[in-house]
């Protein structure tokens, strides 16, 4: 009898086809629609069309326009959601930098700021109007609302009321609540059903997010590969078809 001994790269290949193939199984499990994109790093349903990422100064210097040329089996990056402040006194200081560059290559571009509960809303809302100055076809302002930051809930509640009165005054547009799902549903669920939501719940179904029913961005990992940029970034789909998203647009 003759032994064969099979190299350590035949195992990995081995595993590495089985894990493939588990992934598969489980994406058809869940969805049939449901798709792994291997350059991206991430598994999308495919009935999503329109998608995005959200970037800060954590993810540093950004090469845009391989962000903007990168795409897989037809999924690529059509927006961008940028970070513009934080509290009272905080500028990113990457984002006037983002905001001009992302929009030169063509991506549909918004701003966020976070909100920080403990601070007062109308400055927090003053500031961020300062920094960022919109323009047609960006997105609406958004609100990064994820932490009481040691207030009650009401407190939080009256300084996002305050926020929001401002920004509004001043834009006549409602802004976009982001917020991760289970502090949505604990603390804004019937308090802000009117307003658009961005919802963060990490690689989870579809329909764990529909608890936040008026949800319009889901943002469903924070591990996705992009081209241009050098540290993992969250990816974001959008909820409808591109006649949708153009009308969320600014006039």
């Amino acid at each position: 009898m003759v032994l064969i001994i099979a190299s350590p790269f035949y195992y990995k290949y081995i595993a590495s086809g089985f894990l493939t193939g588990w992934h598969w199984i489980n994406d058809i499990g869940e969805n049939p629609n449901y798709r792994h994109y291997k350059s991206f790093n991430i598994h999308v349903n495919e009935k999503y069309t329109i998608h995005g990422i959200d970037v800060s100064y954590a993810q540093g210097k950004i090469d845009w326009l391989k962000v903007k040329t990168m795409e897989e089996n037809g999924m690529h990056i059509t927006f961008a959601f940028i970070k513009a402040t934080e509290g009272e006194q905080f500028v990113d200081s990457y984002f006037q930098l983002n905001w001009r560059e992302a929009a030169k290559t063509g991506l549909i571009c918004g701003a966020y700021h976070f909100f920080r509960p403990a601070k007062n809303g109308k400055i927090q809302a003053a500031l961020f109007l300062k920094t960022v100055k919109l323009e047609k076809n960006d997105m609406p302002l958004v609100v990064d609302i994820e932490k009481l930051d040691g207030v009650s809930p009401e407190r939080m509640r009256l300084a996002l009321n305050d926020f929001f009165t401002y920004l509004r005054y001043k834009t006549r547009v409602k802004p976009i609540i982001y917020s991760g799902l289970s502090f949505y549903v604990d603390y804004l669920k019937g308090y802000y059903d009117g307003y658009p939501l961005w919802i963060a719940h990490y690689d989870k179904p579809e329909l764990s997010v529909n608890r936040a029913a008026n949800w319009l961005f889901w943002q469903h990992t924070s591990k996705a590969t992009v081209n241009g940029i050098h540290h993992v970034v969250d990816f974001d789909t959008f909820k409808g078809d591109s006649l949708a998203f153009k009308q969320i647009l600014m006039p």
